[in-house]
């Protein structure tokens, strides 16, 4: 006897014979005969009496078929069988329907959901078909009724839910100094311990790509300097080796001089050993340069994931004052001032300058003279961003000074914005850890559903009420999803859980990765505080105070929860503010289809971003910098400043220095400044003319660097509608 039915969702209900009886009726309907209510009735009770106690709503359904067929309505079997198909087509038709777009190449937001993938080519088209057949089975299969539901009706975005069966992790900050030190194996290769520079470099590459394709995030170096110094000096050696083959000379106590700086110099008025040393210098630092060129070259043409994807990377450096680690930072900053190709900006890897006082600050810093220089590459090629160790909650008692690995105790980011630092579970490091998921809360629709309460008090307070339920559910779902993940084997992710991961080292291939991957983050998200306060208040925080108060009241209730959320599930919740890209779109489509169109609210085709300023708000780089700097310390998870400058930045890299310096005043903890740039493929020629669509000198049209949710691109063809309408709305900070 049937007590149960599976639904098609998973979900699993009480035996309803109704709609057995409903839909028997509606194939008798279709025919010239009528309705039978006998024969409904004895079909219904024979397929109620001799099912199994729990059935699939198809497998009731193949029963309804074979009683119909047996019976002398054969007309109406014909009919029931004609509907259900019907039906199933219906269910796929959505299906079917995005599975065109893709292979027609269409435009839309479907195809163009991250506009650092080619969803044209074979790869990125295949790609898009298994991420959309897969999002379903998720909502199925894997996500509790209530989940589904809050997805459905627009409160909560899922990132990476098509990566979701993979129990893939989300990114790592790759401990690199492991993977040079010892060699790994990946796949069917094996590479071994660098010894030079140039190895140093492609295994770098190496390691990034192959993370990349375990994981469904961004993969990051942080320590990038630090981590490659020692092969510039094993470099710097082999070339005194060669001097010694050259003149049969013994200078092996050249091996460890001590050097200030390599700087090539020219090697006239040079005698003796000043002369070969200064020699050697030279050719270290080509040798570094030519790495540093590969390696830029490479993270813009490896692709991953399918070959449809050039490698999301970033790398951190600025605070290795060794003269080796130095010569790093330099080459890296010169190598990404000339360009890739025909002087084109490398949109790969987001580079980040790590600043902090007495090491890379302050004109007595010993490493003030390339961050000049990195200010002089950023008004230039966009990068590097800037990252702020002095701000409050980005520093460490741990660091010190004269620790050879001080790194490990310095912050370090994903160029997108992803930050991991805390740590309940381990040591307090960004190194070897990273983001496990993370989802996002549509706060705009909350506050949307209590406007039209006419109390502001009871407005904001059933507002907060709404918001609780929404993050318990959230802390709830992350915590399922955590449970999936953590069930995966070592074995499934070959590099990050054998050298990336710490702890993964003492895993064997069989294990499950349970005990490692609680040092990472689950991450709580949020996007539109600004449309959220207009829809409470009637302004957005950067010009009202009152609205100003309200979104710290918000954000820091996040944050006070997810503090409560790691107690109850004992995990690393923190508070992200979401680099929303495909998602900016479509929570307003949604919220706009359900309540219409609300100034300030879902009159445009995007939300704000987390917690910034509106993008076309008139305001000052000052303001704007003090509006967003406290919520970069309530956001742990991640968090980005922004600011838009006019002219040519190339000749006014002090406004760069003036942005960081607001960073630092107003305690930001990262940053970046956007500008115009225009390059000719054809030419090289450049220039800031927002006008401008094709080259001056040759004619061809040109390409326009634009940043998006943290990293750049060189064309817009590839945005989303959300995107290319914020794009548009874009000011100019003055």
């Amino acid at each position: 006897m049937i007590q149960t039915v599976v639904k098609r969702d998973g979900r699993v209900v009480g035996y309803n014979e109704e709609k057995i009886k409903a839909a028997i009726r509606k194939a008798m309907l279709c025919t010239d005969t009528g309705e039978d209510e006998a024969l409904i009735q004895k079909i219904t009770d024979r397929i109620g009496m001799t099912g199994n106690a729990r059935m699939t709503v198809e497998e009731i359904q193949d029963k309804v078929e074979i009683e119909l067929m047996k019976s002398a309505r054969k007309d109406v079997a014909k009919r029931y069988i004609a509907y259900r198909d019907q039906r199933n087509i219906a269910r796929r038709a959505k299906t079917r329907d995005i599975f065109l777009e893709i292979i027609e190449a269409k435009n839309n937001d479907v195809t163009r959901e991250n506009a650092n993938m080619n969803t044209d080519s074979p790869a990125g088209m295949m790609m898009k078909f298994a991420s959309e057949t897969t999002k379903p089975f998720v909502d199925d299969y894997l996500l509790t009724a209530a989940v589904k539901q809050a997805v459905k009706n627009n409160y909560l975005h899922i990132h990476d839910k098509d990566y979701y069966p993979t129990k893939s992790l989300t990114c790592v900050q790759h401990p690199l100094d492991r993977i040079l030190e010892h060699g790994f194996v990946a796949g069917h290769g094996e590479s071994r311990p660098a010894k030079r520079i140039e190895t140093a470099s492609v295994i770098a590459c190496i390691s990034l790509e192959t993370a990349q394709n375990e994981m469904h995030g961004g993969q990051a170096i942080p320590a990038f300097d630090f981590y490659l110094a020692p092969f510039v000096r094993k470099s710097f050696v082999e070339e005194i080796k060669n001097l010694e083959q050259l003149t049969s000379q013994d200078l092996h106590h050249l091996y460890d001089a001590e050097l200030k700086d390599y700087i090539r110099k020219d090697l006239d008025g040079l005698e003796g050993e000043e002369r070969m040393l200064q020699h050697a210098i030279n050719k270290t630092v080509g040798r570094v340069h030519q790495s540093m060129e590969a390696f830029i070259h490479n993270m813009n043409t490896i692709h991953s994931r399918g070959g449809n994807q050039v490698v999301f990377s970033s790398i951190n450096y600025g605070t290795d004052t060794s003269a080796e680690g130095r010569c790093v930072i330099r080459e890296i900053l010169l190598s990404t001032y000339e360009g890739v190709g025909n002087g084109a900006t490398a949109i790969f890897p987001i580079q980040i300058w790590k600043k902090k006082r007495g090491v890379s600050y302050l004109p007595e810093d010993p490493n003030y003279d390339l961050y000049e220089l990195a200010c002089k590459v950023t008004a230039r090629r966009f990068f590097p961003n800037f990252l702020n160790l002095d701000a409050t909650f980005n520093r460490s008692e741990d660091w010190k000074a004269d620790d050879p690995k001080r790194y490990e105790h310095e912050v370090a980011t994903m160029g997108c914005r992803t930050r991991v630092f805390e740590n309940r579970y381990g040591a307090k490091t960004s190194v070897g850890r990273g983001n496990i998921s993370f989802s996002t809360i549509n706060i705009v629709r909350l506050a949307i559903e209590v406007s039209n309460i006419k109390d502001k008090e009871e407005r904001i307070t059933r507002f907060f009420e709404k918001l609780d339920d929404i993050l318990d559910l959230t802390a709830r779902q992350l915590n399922e999803r955590f449970n999936f993940q953590k069930t995966a084997l070592a074995k499934q992710f070959p590099l990050v859980m054998s050298v990336l991961w710490n702890g993964s080292d003492k895993l064997d291939r069989n294990d499950t990765i349970e005990s490692v991957i609680n040092q990472g983050t689950l991450g709580i998200g949020f996007i539109g505080l600004a449309e959220c306060l207009i829809a409470l208040v009637g302004k957005h925080h950067g010009e009202s105070d009152e609205a100003q108060q309200l979104g710290l009241k918000i954000v820091s209730h996040m944050r006070s929860r997810a503090n409560e959320y790691c107690e109850q599930y004992g995990h690393n919740y923190s508070v992200l503010a979401t680099p929303a890209e495909g998602l900016s779109g479509k929570f307003t489509k949604k919220d706009r289809q359900t309540f219409g169109v609300i100034p300030g609210v879902t009159d445009k085709d995007y939300y704000t971003n987390s917690n910034h300023v509106p993008v076309y708000y008139h305001c000052s780089p000052r303001h704007k910098a003090k509006i967003e700097a406290p919520y970069h310390e309530l956001t742990r998870g991640g968090h980005i400043f922004y600011v838009e400058i006019d002219g040519d930045a190339t000749h006014n890299e002090k406004s760069i220095m003036q942005i960081v310096d607001m960073m630092d005043q107003y305690n930001l903890g990262y940053g970046s400044v956007n500008h115009n740039r225009n390059h000719c493929p054809n030419c090289g020629y450049e220039n800031a003319d927002k006008n401008a669509e094709h080259c001056p000198k040759c004619g061809a049209k040109f390409e326009t660097i634009q940043r998006i949710t943290g990293y750049l691109v060189g064309t817009t063809d590839r945005w989303n509608s959300g995107k290319l309408a914020e794009l548009h709305d874009r000011i100019v900070h003055k």
